[in-house]
């Protein structure tokens, strides 16, 4: 593949080929040649009829479906698409950004087609405009029961354990920070 890819997506891509036999552009043309459209069904079609793991058929479509963070030129770009019609969610993204980047230089930003992938060793969170007014803030964290502004995160999303949905500026505040650097120093 040409485009630039971070690190840990290389490493899965090669032990997805490696695994199954096949080359991400044979499973890219099996993906398309499924009959579905909607990321959701192409990530279930892999791991129902091919075996996959959800992480990586999540992958694999994404590259299908030209979503993942190397297909655009500019991230910028990437997160600017996600806030279109919802300019009024951006300034709580660059807020819980900053804070974010307070963590370490060891954070990495890898914007998809729909929401920020925050990444350690391994993706610790997310970002995603979800709505006009909300925006939700995916977390993995072993071991900790959801409680206070967190939800459990797996019905939402499948590579996330907890789910906080930020609905006005004040759910961007000392504890939304605590939750996500807890989940940031297990991903390390």
């Amino acid at each position: 593949m040409s485009e630039a890819i971070d690190k840990a997506t290389q490493t899965q891509i090669t032990n997805i080929e490696k695994n199954t036999g096949k080359t991400l552009k044979q499973w890219i043309d099996i993906v398309n040649k499924s009959g579905f459209t909607k990321h959701g069904e192409l990530v279930n079609f892999l791991k129902e009829k091919h075996g996959f793991t959800h992480g990586n058929a999540n992958v694999v479509v994404h590259f299908a479906k030209q979503s993942h963070a190397g297909a655009a030129e500019n991230s910028d770009d990437l997160i600017a698409e996600q806030y279109k019609g919802k300019e009024n969610l951006k300034p709580w993204y660059d807020k819980i950004m900053a804070e974010i980047n307070k963590f370490g230089k060891d954070v990495e930003v890898a914007p998809k087609k729909a929401y920020v992938s925050l990444r350690r060793k391994k993706q610790f969170a997310l970002i995603q405009p979800s709505t006009k007014e909300r925006l939700d803030v995916g977390l993995n964290i072993k071991g900790v029961a959801p409680s206070g502004m967190v939800e459990d995160g797996k019905k939402w999303n499948a590579m996330c354990t907890h789910r906080i949905r930020v609905e006005d500026e004040k759910a961007i505040n000392k504890e939304l920070f605590n939750w996500i650097k807890q989940a940031y120093e297990q991903a390390g």
